[in-house]
């Protein structure tokens, strides 16, 4: 088990010469850290958001490495089992606007047909996104009183990072795709933000997991956490994070994902079973890496803070493992 200090004043990632603010390291329940990164090479800051909905899973990328942005767009029919997939490299990552503040400021990002623009306040999220084949145009209203697992990772004073995941948001909006217009309804919807700011090591690997319906959500990572002392796992419920400090076993089929996963720990029992997966790789010279990131449904339980179960049967969400060189 760890022992994560809970912070709850806001707090400057970095120190003035660029290194890791002690104070910064631990967890919070929503947004309090500003990512004052400085230097040129190193930097790594993203935007992610996954939506699943009846009909469609989508997910969308801006990224900047310093020396690339590299930008996506997703999608899944889940009733075809067909993919459509658009990725964007922009050399010196030009024109990506990526803010210091989760949820607050625009992102914006283009390149090689792809144009992604996302607002940020109060209020909450929009996300619009254009393709030749895909338009997006999703809103994702900020619900008042409801926890987000913000946390803060270090390896070194040089080499940390700090991860924003709000899993399991309200969505609704459109999805027009080959001319055919979706409605994204609000029953049945949800969505995912991961956002990152730090400063890796070149060689690096994780697994996350992530699923949601109306009252319920789970936020499992590992590897890139293990032994640090801080983890980002969490269950939610009602709107409520239950923080979960402690390193997780995972356990999967590398030669066939579509098995079942399991991540087990304590305070921890799921299983997952994907439906789909996805396989994404990168192969730019220095930039380069390999994502297998399985779509499917949770089952199995998590303990909240009073030792209470938190059932996550029929959760649909994601599990993935990545291997970056970058």
């Amino acid at each position: 088990m760890t022992h994560e200090i809970q912070i709850i004043e806001p707090v400057d990632l970095c120190l003035p010469d660029g290194r890791l603010n002690p104070a910064a390291v631990g967890w919070s329940r929503r947004p309090l850290h500003r990512a004052n990164l400085r230097g040129w090479g190193r930097n790594k800051r993203w935007e992610y958001w996954g939506v699943v909905t009846p009909a469609h899973i989508l997910g969308i990328v801006v990224s900047s490495l310093d020396y690339a942005g590299v930008h996506g767009l997703y999608l899944l029919d889940r009733v075809s089992g067909k993919e459509l997939a658009v990725d964007a490299t922009v050399p010196l990552a030009r024109g990506t606007i990526l803010p210091d503040r989760s949820g607050s400021g625009p992102v914006r990002a283009s390149g090689g047909g792809l144009r992604i623009e996302i607002e940020q306040d109060a209020q909450g999220t929009t996300l619009r996104a254009r393709s030749r084949r895909v338009e997006v145009d999703l809103t994702m209203p900020a619900v008042a009183d409801r926890d987000s697992l913000g946390v803060v990772v270090a390896w070194s004073r040089k080499r940390f990072q700090y991860t924003v995941k709000d899993v399991g948001r309200p969505v609704h909006g459109r999805l027009v795709v080959d001319g055919v217009e979706h409605l994204v309804p609000e029953r049945g919807s949800y969505a995912t933000l991961d956002h990152g700011r730090g400063r890796w090591p070149y060689s690096a690997s994780w697994t996350w997991a992530a699923g949601a319906d109306r009252d319920r959500a789970i936020q499992l990572g590992g590897k890139w956490t293990d032994g640090t002392g801080n983890t980002e796992n969490a269950v939610f419920e009602a709107g409520r994070l239950h923080k979960i400090g402690a390193d997780l076993r995972w356990e999967y089929d590398p030669s066939d994902r579509l098995r079942p996963w399991r991540i087990t720990g304590p305070g921890v029992d799921v299983t997952f079973q994907p439906f789909h997966e996805r396989v994404a790789r990168t192969s730019l010279g220095v930039l380069a890496g390999e994502t297998h990131q399985c779509f499917g449904r949770f089952s199995g339980w998590a303990a909240g803070a009073d030792g209470d179960k938190v059932d996550l049967d029929g959760l649909v969400g994601w599990a993935e493992e990545t291997r970056s060189r970058w």
